[in-house]
């Protein structure tokens, strides 16, 4: 086995083994830790899969449009023609060391606290089940083996949820598995919609729609779409999105909103539009006017929000919008976009809840009527809130500018009454980001402190420093130096965008 297989094997069977392993221990802190070690072999391996060739930087015709860094492929079920197939390049990559860099955070902040409900054992070993799931999503190359580790993560999500969440945590999570099961069925009939007709469900060979009449293209991208857009979620399918984030523990929200979310905008580029380009072109306008709605209809909800978590979590239906601009535009731009756009709501949101988690933790309430005067009691979590804030609003220099800034480009670029309209909207929806994340820290930081949170202290623990400095970095870095994130995906996208001419 050459290094990159190994490397691929490991990323997957280290979470593995550390599920049973963790749940297999009889001491709670002793098993968290070792969850917290393997989570962070995990970001090792993750990070090293790097070092493949990535010395191509063209495609010529008849080269796939698929190229991994590294690649796994091995028989699976021979007698259907299945393989355990994966592979990373750089539309991926960025992604799966995302997932594992926010999975070890919140292992590590469970050594620190455990949300009540249950053993922090079940908890560690619930979240490492998670990564395996969407790890594999990101990794597969395989449409079947795509859709298992799509589904994987359903039940230890929705647990986490139920288990350690808030007073209406079953609701919520019976929301949570009912969308997403929904999504579940749809996603499973694209993808025998498109196996039966190209008799291959190896994605490197299927993408451009390779074996696909026009009629098989169109219905199998409006499957896959639907399915990609209730994980998302996209508007108008996000509905399960705030109850889920507003009542699952802290570590449950930041892996939801980091990298969960992911994994819709990732099968939306990876396998709808790869797969069923045509597809793509046809319903490319609806897919823009859905992705402005979002932007609009998400932005103005947050404006009326006076629950913290709610907040954050309704800002990630406009998130994803600008996300899902950036797809809908079928340019290298725009694509582009989506994928520095997804990096950057990934570390900035995982952070956003982190710290909403803190101020809920510590005040008891999440309630902007509630929360004020937080720079007078604890000023460092108030600027950390402050920075969080102002990176989600797009600010040039943090993380959250490039992919905002960029899908309105995008949708300009493509001209035409319809596209550009949409982009002027968009851009009006980016003010009024702008508007509810300056509100929010108007509310919270500013002013008499409150009861509630006059009672706090200015310290921050050591933990919470250790697991938020990341992201803070990260959100700076990304900023800064787009192409961390640009640079290693410029290739694949350029790949993609061909096949969609």
């Amino acid at each position: 086995m050459r290094f990159g297989e190994f490397l691929l094997v490991a990323v997957l069977a280290l979470p593995a083994l550390g599920a049973l392993v963790v749940a297999a221990t009889p001491r709670d802190r002793t098993a968290r830790a070792v969850g917290t070690v393997v989570a962070a072999l995990t970001l090792v391996a993750a990070a090293l899969l790097f070092l493949g060739d990535r010395s191509w930087s063209t495609y010529t015709a008849g080269t796939p449009a698929v190229r991994p860094w590294h690649r796994l492929d091995l028989p699976w079920v021979p007698g259907l023609d299945l393989r355990f197939h994966l592979g990373v390049d750089g539309i991926s990559w960025p992604l799966v060391v995302l997932t594992a860099l926010l999975t070890l955070l919140c292992c590590g902040y469970t050594m620190w606290k455990v949300p009540d409900g249950g053993s922090g054992r079940a908890l560690v070993a619930l979240l490492l089940v998670v990564e395996v799931g969407i790890l594999g999503t990101f990794l597969a190359l395989d449409l079947v083996l795509f859709f298992v580790f799509f589904e994987v993560v359903l039940l230890p999500m929705y647990a986490i949820i139920a288990g350690w969440g808030g007073a209406d945590r079953r609701r919520a999570a019976r929301k949570f598995a009912l969308y997403t099961l929904l999504g579940s069925v749809l996603l499973l009939v694209g993808v025998y919609v498109v196996v039966a007709a190209a008799g291959t469900a190896d994605v490197v060979a299927l993408t451009g729609g390779t074996g696909l009449s026009r009629g098989t293209q169109l219905a199998a991208f409006t499957l896959l779409a639907l399915a990609f857009a209730v994980k998302s979620p996209l508007w108008p399918l996000h509905s399960w999105l705030p109850d889920a984030h507003t009542q699952a523990p802290t570590v449950g929200s930041v892996v939801l909103a980091g990298v969960l979310l992911k994994m819709g905008t990732y099968g939306l580029i990876r396998i709808a539009v790869g797969v069923a380009p045509e597809g793509a072109r046809w319903a490319a306008p609806v897919l823009g006017v859905l992705a402005v709605a979002a932007i609009l209809v998400g932005s103005l909800v947050c404006l009326a929000q006076r629950d913290l978590k709610r907040l954050i979590a309704y800002s990630s239906v406009g998130h994803m919008g600008f996300v899902l601009l950036g797809v809908a535009t079928l340019t290298a731009t725009g694509i582009q976009a989506a994928l520095i756009g997804n990096v950057a709501h990934g570390v900035i949101t995982g952070l956003l809840f982190f710290l909403a988690g803190a101020i809920k933790d510590r005040t008891h309430t999440g309630s902007l009527d509630e929360l004020s005067g937080l720079r007078e009691t604890a000023p460092r979590l108030a600027g950390l809130l402050g920075f969080a804030a102002v990176a989600s609003l797009g600010l040039p220099g943090l993380a959250g500018f490039w992919g905002e800034a960029f899908a309105v480009v995008a949708a300009v670029e493509v001209g035409g009454a319809l596209w550009t309209t949409l982009g002027v909207l968009a851009a009006i929806g980016g003010a009024l980001t702008a508007a509810y994340l300056l509100r929010l820290l108007r509310r919270v930081t500013h002013g008499r402190p409150s009861p509630a949170v006059g009672r706090l202290t200015p310290g921050l623990a050591g933990v919470e420093l250790v697991a938020w400095a990341p992201l803070v970095l990260l959100a700076l870095a990304v900023g800064l130096a787009p192409t961390l994130v640009l640079g290693v995906a410029e290739a694949p996208v350029d790949a993609l965008v061909e096949v969609l001419r």
